[in-house]
């Protein structure tokens, strides 16, 4: 039987303030991933906040609480548990902004993450990325609702260089965010993802993009072998170290993929 170990770590980067905030629900150890808990032994949600100092920290705050509570309250099967899950967050939005009209405007994006017997689900808005590291391979799992893949396309039609394109100011513009308005794109799996021993998923803020793919996944795997919390903590000092002078907060939340005779 699988377990899941898992750690967060975050960096402020360059910023002035961080608005990113990420959460965890785990069910009780000693029942696994039962029908009592709807076959989730553990779940994870990140956020990355907009909206300024106060707005975009309240935003992703208020992203991750509310999705972890009505996450824990649903009795549905995990995919729809997901979703009333996002929904229930950008309805938290809704209301913060209605109690304090200044506030109008903030948002986040949001990945939420489900592990059980079937494997990984999940569910996620913006451009946060939910990757899956597997024998020494990197595969991005969501889709990235940005402007960044528009950009990417125009690169291989030969429409823009790859440097144009990495410092087009349009490359982070989001085409959908947890704002409390209509959900204009929303990406779910389609089905559970078979997880095997050894696999490392890592849920992150788009400060992680510093580091390319490949460098994600050779961090991965040189510390991997010690633990979900020095893989957490190799991925934000590399990020730190790149000393980019506009590096945005970054926020990881790693989830190791063990055997073991309980799903923790």
């Amino acid at each position: 039987m699988l377990q899941f170990r898992h750690a967060r770590r975050a960096s402020q980067g360059r910023r002035k303030y961080q608005e990113d905030a990420a959460a965890i629900w785990q069910c009780d150890a000693s029942s696994g991933p039962s029908s009592d808990n709807g076959g989730v032994a553990f779940a994870a949600v990140l956020a990355d906040g907009m909206g300024g100092h106060a707005g975009g920290a309240l935003a992703s705050e208020t992203v991750c609480a509310g999705f972890v509570e009505a996450f824990r309250a649903c009795e549905s099967a995990v995919g729809e548990r997901l979703k009333v899950a996002l929904l229930a967050a950008n309805a938290a939005i809704a209301r913060a902004v209605a109690g304090n009209p200044r506030l109008r405007g903030m948002g986040a994006t949001l990945v939420g993450v489900a592990f059980g017997a079937q494997g990984a689900e999940w569910v996620s808005v913006g451009d946060s990325p939910l990757y899956l590291v597997r024998r020494g391979e990197i595969a991005r799992l969501n889709e990235d609702h940005s402007l960044t893949p528009m950009l990417d396309q125009l690169v291989a039609d030969g429409r823009l260089s790859p440097d144009q394109a990495k410092v087009d100011p349009r490359r982070h513009y989001l085409r959908s965010a947890v704002s409390g308005e209509e959900l204009d794109l929303i990406d779910v799996s389609r089905r559970p993802l078979t997880l095997e021993s050894g696999d490392v998923m890592i849920v992150a803020s788009d400060g992680i993009h510093t580091l390319g793919d490949e460098a994600i996944a050779r961090l991965v795997a040189t510390h991997a072998s010690d633990g979900a919390d020095a893989t957490a903590a190799a991925l934000i000092d590399a990020v730190d170290r790149a000393g980019d002078t506009m590096q945005d907060n970054t926020t990881v939340v790693v989830i190791a993929v063990e055997d073991g005779p309980t799903i923790l």
